[in-house]
């Protein structure tokens, strides 16, 4: 099969944006993610996008905080480099992130051990990412 890819830059957003509001608003996750308050920038580099995440703030109403700019008042604790597709499979499940940072296919700055340590806690939201492709868009199946 070939490797599964997004249609679009403005399809990735679309499907990153749902990813990161599934994450934000689950009643584990995203308290969990909010306290454990380690900003990071993601950049996609087939797409040529850039988004900033942080904790949010009691007058935000959110768990996390994100903007597909580099123009944030914030600071990056982490700094990882993948394409979408990585990105994609991470979602899935399908990539290990250790293995992904090992061989180049994930490039990573700051503090990565702090990244790492955020992996039990997203866990939950692979199976949903799953169900949202495998319902709304099934070329991206990994």
């Amino acid at each position: 099969m070939a490797n599964p890819e997004f249609t679009s830059s403005k399809e990735f957003r679309e499907v990153m944006d749902r990813t990161f509001q599934m994450m934000s608003e689950d009643p584990e996750m995203g308290p969990a993610l909010r306290d454990a308050d380690t900003p990071q920038r993601f950049e996609f580099e087939d797409f040529d996008l850039v988004v900033n995440i942080r904790a949010g703030g009691p007058e935000e109403g959110e768990n996390l905080h994100w903007e597909w700019t580099d123009e944030v008042d914030w600071s990056p604790q982490v700094r990882m480099k993948m394409s979408s597709e990585t990105a994609n499979r991470y979602f899935q499940g399908k990539e290990n992130i250790a293995m992904a940072i090992a061989r180049r296919r994930i490039k990573t700055g700051g503090d990565v051990k702090a990244a790492l340590a955020l992996i039990p806690i997203t866990k939950p939201v692979f199976e949903r990412y799953r169900e949202m492709v495998s319902s709304e868009y099934p070329h991206l199946e990994a």
